[in-house]
């Protein structure tokens, strides 16, 4: 045999999705990814995205989970965890006893929130003091339009929803940056400090109102707008959940339309198709769990994120209709932690250990672990569950590749894995690669979306 033929048995030879697949497949992939497009413009926040994926659920037959009821195979439940994070369950054929296999990801992602008492005037201005949410390069988001979502709760319990900055015809906000001229100061700093936490303020105005007596007057003409609008007072921002997220549609990139740009896709590119694959699962084998959780750019803590119960205490209400307890049914039950990894950036090639990262188009991407240096803070998958994934991909198809996020002590990061690994579950990190992760702007390949899709059908035990 010769050493071309002997490579060619014994060596692995990554290659374009796209060289892999055929017509029909991209298109497929194609027509995927429009409703995809639209799911990530009209879930900008973790409320709209739980809110999307219930009426997403209930067009596909499942009803509010009631623990005193009896469930049989194939019946379709989802459970809502304060607005912010949902559990869709699928009953499966076997007992529960066997395990169960979840997907789950994350609805949270970066932005900038806005602090109890953020409405201030000065200068003849009135801006909003903020407190940004998440990993991110704060200079990034200066200099461009921002939408304002979320929630006021009044003091009489009425809750107003708030979206303002989405349509065209909706005035916008923004930070403002320093212009060239004058940030020779500025410009000293070190690109972590260039824009401070204190200096992301968002303009929301600057018209004084219509009397010559009084000071604040721009404040008190967008308080007055405001409460004209939504019949709130400053006191109600104490009560109120206010998120400035990007306020670009999302769209394709590429003369070839092969890419997608827009807000959010960490981890709504990974929510979305496991929330596909649950939508359409039928009389699985398993049951079939797709969490779709808050709270993972802060930490996964909270009561909407997944270092709280609300998991194992939904895996225990089904247990117990067997007459079982949590841990029978999570000992033997399996996890794909649908969350996204860096895709390989040659613009930027140093943080990168190129024979052990992702790249776009070259399918989802499986992370063994994640943390940082020696794995620290990391749930590390089993040979034997990545061998059961890896052989569940190859029979369905699905275009995969192995990555790490970054070279050893270049940095790193975290997923749930861990989170879930700590229930006594197999689990590992599946999901798609990402450019400029964090960023306002992020960009995915649209065949990678799609085989996010294949991969956790497959896992389901589905077929596309």
């Amino acid at each position: 045999m010769s050493a071309k033929e002997l490579q060619e048995k014994l060596f692995m030879k990554p290659k374009n999705a796209c060289l892999r697949m055929t017509d029909d497949e991209i298109k497929k992939a194609d027509e995927f990814c429009e409703n995809y497009k639209a799911y990530l413009n009209e879930g900008k926040t973790e409320r709209e995205a739980c809110a999307l994926a219930i009426e997403i659920a209930e067009k596909n037959g499942f009803v509010p989970f009631d623990k005193k009821a009896s469930y049989k195979a194939g019946d379709k439940v989802y459970y809502n965890n304060r607005d912010k994070a949902v559990i869709l369950c699928v009953f499966g054929k076997k007992s529960l006893a066997e395990g169960v296999k979840i997907a789950a990801a994350h609805i949270d992602s970066p932005r900038i929130d806005l602090k109890p008492n953020p409405l201030y005037e000065d200068s003849e201005m009135a801006f909003f003091k903020t407190h940004y949410y998440g990993g991110i390069k704060k200079y990034q988001w200066t200099a461009i339009p921002l939408a304002l979502h979320g929630v006021i709760v009044l003091k009489d319990g009425t809750k107003v929803t708030v979206n303002i900055g989405e349509d065209d015809s909706d005035p916008k906000f923004v930070i403002s940056d320093l212009l060239p001229h004058l940030a020779r100061e500025q410009m000293k700093r070190t690109l972590n400090e260039g824009i401070q936490g204190e200096e992301l303020n968002i303009l929301v105005g600057s018209r004084p109102f219509r009397d010559d007596e009084g000071s604040e007057l721009v404040k008190l003409n967008i308080m007055s707008i405001l409460n004209e609008k939504y019949g709130i007072v400053e006191e109600d921002f104490l009560s109120a959940e206010l998120e400035c997220v990007p306020a670009m549609k999302v769209c394709d990139i590429g003369f070839d339309r092969s890419l997608i740009g827009g807000y959010g896709h960490d981890d709504r590119v990974c929510a979305y198709p496991s929330l596909m694959a649950a939508a359409e699962c039928e009389n699985p084998e398993f049951t079939c769990l797709t969490v779709l959780t808050d709270k993972e750019e802060t930490g996964s803590d909270g009561n909407t994120g997944l270092k709280s119960f609300y998991l194992p205490y939904f895996v225990s209400d089904i247990a117990r209709m067997e007459g079982l307890q949590a841990h029978d049914v999570l000992s033997k039950s399996e996890c794909l932690s649908a969350d996204v990894n860096a895709a390989f950036d040659p613009t930027f090639p140093q943080p990168y250990e190129k024979m052990n990262t992702s790249f776009a188009n070259r399918g989802i991407v499986v992370t063994k672990y994640t943390g940082s240096g020696g794995k620290g803070g990391t749930s590390d998958a089993s040979a034997e569950f990545v061998g059961k994934v890896r052989r569940t991909f190859d029979d369905a198809g699905v275009i995969w590749q192995m990555g790490e996020l970054g070279k050893v002590d270049a940095g790193g990061g975290g997923t749930v894995a861990k989170y879930v690994a700590n229930l006594d579950v197999d689990v590992i990190d599946v999901g798609v690669p990402v450019i400029s992760m964090h960023a306002p702007f992020e960009v995915v390949s649209k065949i990678d979306v799609y085989m996010a899709y294949k991969a956790f059908s497959a896992f389901f035990d589905l077929k596309d």
